[in-house]
């Protein structure tokens, strides 16, 4: 068996918690650096109880060149600008990199610098970059250096909404989602807006219209329909540690049945492992893809109105993040793509 090594940078965030429970549940991979520009010198376990006696190591400083030296694949889960702005071609000679910001999402670096207000400071490994959605790009992700792992909603809203949008099925600039996610979506910092008397026993809406995420997940489904998209995207933080719903709205372009639809779904799924597709009656829930790297995706007919109803649940730490970059990690490094992502989802 081949031991890769592997580097975590911002591995003391929900999102580089994550990763670092997954990796160290296998046999082919040792994690050898747990960067952490907020613990530098402390012990990773004293950071995550739930480490102890799993990880020993004391967290190191985010120092990207020093690290590509020593393992075989970078994952940084570090804040929006991070990444980008250590890039360079020296850490990709070296290593592969697995990026879990936006910095590498967007193609169009306008677009990037107006929607998340800050300098793109590495805009020339852009195009290079592939965009980590497994299930569209698998081909591609398997001969990159580095990958731009998705967002936590665009995953969920994209495999929801894609192949009726690739089939043309649906008017995609009709689109409309609805996004609900727990509160690990918004990061380990502290914020008044996340504190426990301001989440529990309320919803609301936020970034209403200027959500971050949207020019991603409009550029995704422009590539797939083929022409510019322009959607409506609205997400709402919900009382819960993790999950996302996603509810999508699309304008029918022609008379279907259920059958239709669901022949189109299990063409671009069936052979998908992360990808369940329930049975007709059934609606995606949080709670039954809980600590899994699986999507549950649906749909109800709507004739009334003429629209489909297209409907999501994942992790978004898991699918939504960290087990989605494992899964492109196994296909840079030609691994069966499930290999350490074959995990049940967690109930109660």
């Amino acid at each position: 068996m081949i031991m890769m090594k592997a580097g975590i940078m911002g591995a003391t965030g929900y999102a580089g918690g994550e990763l670092a429970r997954l990796l160290l549940q296998r046999d082919d991979v040792e994690i050898t650096w747990y960067g952490s520009k907020s613990y530098v010198g402390q012990k990773y376990a004293s950071v995550f109880k739930n480490m102890v006696q799993f990880a020993d190591d004391a967290c190191m400083d985010d120092n990207m060149e020093a690290l590509a030296e020593q393992v075989d694949v970078i994952f940084t889960a570090t804040p929006q600008g991070f990444c980008a702005s250590l890039m360079n071609e020296a850490v990709l000679s070296k290593a592969k990199v697995i990026d879990l910001s936006a910095d590498y999402r967007i193609k169009d670096v306008a677009v990037y610098e107006k929607w998340y207000k800050i300098e793109h400071k590495t805009p020339e490994y852009i195009k290079e970059a592939v965009y980590g959605l497994p299930e569209i790009n698998r081909d591609k992700i398997r001969d990159a250096r580095l990958i731009a792992n998705p967002g936590c909603y665009p995953t969920c809203s994209f495999l929801s909404v894609y192949p009726l949008v690739k089939e043309g099925l649906i008017d995609p600039n009709t689109v409309i989602i609805d996004a609900k996610s727990g509160t690990s979506g918004a990061g380990r910092g502290a914020k008044i807006d996340n504190l426990y008397c301001e989440v529990n026993e309320s919803i609301k809406a936020y970034g209403v219209g200027v959500h971050r995420h949207t020019p991603e997940i409009e550029e995704q489904l422009s590539l797939a329909a083929g022409k510019p998209v322009t959607i409506s995207f609205t997400p709402h933080l919900v009382p819960m540690n993790r999950g996302i719903l996603v509810t999508a709205y699309g304008t029918l372009l022609k008379s279907v049945t259920y059958e239709d639809v669901k022949a189109i779904y299990d063409k671009y799924y069936e052979n998908e492992y992360f990808v369940r597709v329930l049975d007709r009656e059934e609606v995606p829930q949080t709670k039954w893809v809980e600590g899994s790297n699986f999507v549950d995706v649906n749909f109800k007919i709507d004739p009334r109105t003429n629209r489909i109803v297209m409907m999501g649940a994942m992790d978004n730490l898991v699918k939504g993040a960290a087990g989605q970059a494992i899964q492109n990690m196994n296909i840079m490094f030609g691994l069966p793509e499930n290999q350490g992502l074959k995990l049940v989802p967690m109930f109660p």
